[in-house]
C-alpha cells in the first residue's frame, strides 16, 4: 500500500490519485480471490493484534485530527463519531476476532438438476475491487476493509480530511502490515490520501476500475455521488438519509415506552437514533409527557406542532441543533407507518405495543428497511444487527442487498452448468 503523505494539496488531479489506487487495488485483488479461507481470517486476526500493538501510533494520529476538529469548531456530536481510545480500539479488535470466525457462504449453490442432464448451480464471484467513501469516523476504515477482505475484494477507501490522520495511520500500522503477515498482497486495499471532494466524485466514475461503490454519510452529498456513479456505469450502494421513527401505540407499556426513546437518543450523530417520536392520539396524557420529559432531562429540544419543517427533518446532520426531536400525533399504527413511509428515509421504524394486532397492522404497512416491535432502532446497524460489521446500509427501494451491507452481499452471482452426473459432482 502506497501512501502519498507530502504536506499540501497534491500535485495530481483527484482522478489521477483515484485511478491510480485502482490500479493497484485491481493488480493486488486476485490475491484475495485466490486466497484460503485461512489466510483470510489470519489477516482479519492480525489486523486485531495489530490494532492493539499499534495503538500508539493510531491513538497519536486521531488526538491530532480531534484538535483539529475542535479548533474547527466541529459540533460535539460528529467529535464524538471522530474520538478513537483504548477502549474503542479493543472494541474493534474484538469485532475483528468474531468476523474471523463467521464460517464463509458456500462458493456454489446447485439450483437444479435439469432435465435435460445438465445441472445448473449458482455460483458467488468476488467483485474485484470495491470502492468505498465515508464519513469521518476511523472505525469505518478498519470496519469497511475487513469486510473487503473476508468477501476477498480489494479496495479503494476515501475518507474526509477530518479523519484522513486517523484513516492513514489505520493502513499504515494495521490494514497492510496484517495482510503481508498473512501472506496477502498489502496493496489489495487502498486508501485514496486526498481529501477533496473531487476524489469522492472520482471514485464513482472509474467503473472500467471500481464497478462497485459503498457511499457512507448522508445528505445532498451522498445523493449527488449515487447519481454521478449511475452516469458512469458504476453501480452505487448509497446511504444518503438515516433517522429512525419510534412509535408509541395506545397499547404500549410505559416504562418500555420511555426506556426505549432513551435507548434511541443516547448518540445524536449516528443515522439510526430516534428522530421522529410518533404518539398515537389515544396515549394517556401521562404517558405522553413522561416521553417528553424523559427526552427533556437529556438535554433533547423538542420540536413539537405545528412544525415549521418536515416531520423527516434529519437532526443528526443539523450542525449545532442535533440534540433535537421532532414529535407529532397519529390516529393509529396504519397512519404511523404512512407518515413513515411518506416522510422519512425509510431508515428504521419501531412500534412500541402489546397488542399483537396494532403491531402486525404497523410493520405490514411500514415499507422500510427495517421494522422493529418494541426494540430500538438503534440495532439497524451491522454488528447489533448481524453480529458482522457493516460496509454500510443501504435503503434503496430497488433490488439487490438492503439494510446493513456485510460481505456475504458483495459478491457476483454467476450461473455455472455441468453435466449432472459429472463425477466430481
Amino acid at each position: 500500500m502506497q501512501l502519498r503523505t507530502t504536506p499540501g494539496l497534491p500535485a495530481e488531479s483527484a482522478a489521477d490519485i483515484v485511478a491510480d489506487c485502482a490500479r493497484q487495488a485491481q493488480r493486488a485483488a486476485p490475491t484475495l480471490a485466490t486466497a484460503s479461507d485461512q489466510a483470510i481470517d489470519a489477516a482479519l486476526d492480525a489486523m486485531a493484534l495489530r490494532l492493539i500493538s499499534s495503538a500508539a501510533e493510531v491513538l497519536a494520529a486521531n488526538a491530532a485530527d480531534i484538535a483539529a476538529a475542535e479548533q474547527s469548531g466541529m459540533s460535539p456530536a460528529l467529535i464524538d463519531r471522530l474520538r478513537l481510545g483504548q477502549a474503542r480500539l479493543a472494541e474493534m479488535a474484538g469485532q475483528l476476532v468474531l468476523l474471523a470466525r463467521i464460517p464463509f457462504p458456500a462458493r456454489d449453490r446447485v439450483l437444479e438438476d435439469r432435465p435435460d442432464g445438465l445441472r445448473l448451480i449458482e455460483r458467488r464471484r468476488p467483485v474485484g475491487v470495491v470502492g468505498a467513501t465515508f464519513e469521518a469516523r476511523p472505525n469505518v476504515t478498519v470496519d469497511v476493509a475487513s469486510q473487503l477482505v473476508k468477501s476477498r475484494n480489494g479496495g479503494v477507501l476515501r475518507t474526509g480530511s477530518a479523519a484522513l490522520r486517523s484513516a492513514l495511520a489505520l493502513c499504515e500500522h494495521v490494514l497492510a502490515p496484517a495482510l503481508t503477515d498473512a501472506g496477502l498482497d498489502p496493496d489489495a486495499v487502498q486508501l485514496v490520501p486526498d481529501p477533496r471532494r473531487d476524489s469522492a466524485v472520482a471514485l464513482v466514475q472509474q467503473a472500467e476500475l471500481v464497478p462497485l461503490v459503498i457511499v457512507r454519510g448522508s445528505g445532498e452529498t451522498t445523493r449527488m455521488l449515487a447519481a454521478e456513479g449511475a452516469r458512469h456505469g458504476v453501480r452505487v450502494l448509497a446511504h444518503a438519509d438515516g433517522g429512525g421513527v419510534l412509535y408509541v401505540d395506545a397499547a404500549a407499556d410505559p416504562v418500555l415506552a420511555v426506556e426505549l426513546l432513551v435507548a434511541g437518543l443516547d448518540r445524536l450523530g449516528v443515522c439510526n437514533r430516534v428522530n421522529l417520536l410518533l404518539v398515537a392520539d389515544s396515549v394517556p396524557d401521562r404517558l405522553y409527557a413522561a416521553l417528553l420529559d424523559a427526552a427533556s432531562q437529556r438535554g433533547i429540544a423538542l420540536s413539537l406542532p405545528p412544525h415549521d419543517h418536515p416531520l423527516g427533518h434529519e437532526w443528526a446532520l443539523d450542525t449545532g441543533r442535533e440534540a433535537t426531536l421532532t414529535v407529532s400525533r397519529v390516529s393509529g399504527p396504519a397512519h404511523a407507518a404512512h407518515v413513515a413511509n411518506r416522510e422519512t428515509s425509510g431508515l428504521a421504524a419501531t412500534i412500541v405495543t402489546h397488542d399483537e394486532a396494532a403491531a402486525t397492522e404497523f410493520l405490514d404497512s411500514y415499507a422500510g428497511t427495517g421494522a422493529f416491535w418494541n426494540a430500538s432502532t438503534r440495532l439497524l446497524d451491522g454488528f447489533k444487527l448481524r453480529r458482522v460489521p457493516e460496509t454500510g446500509i443501504n435503503v434503496d427501494r430497488v433490488p439487490g442487498p438492503r439494510g446493513p451491507v456485510t460481505f456475504a452481499d458483495l459478491y457476483l452471482r454467476q450461473f455455472v452448468i455441468i453435466p449432472a452426473r459429472w463425477p466430481s459432482g
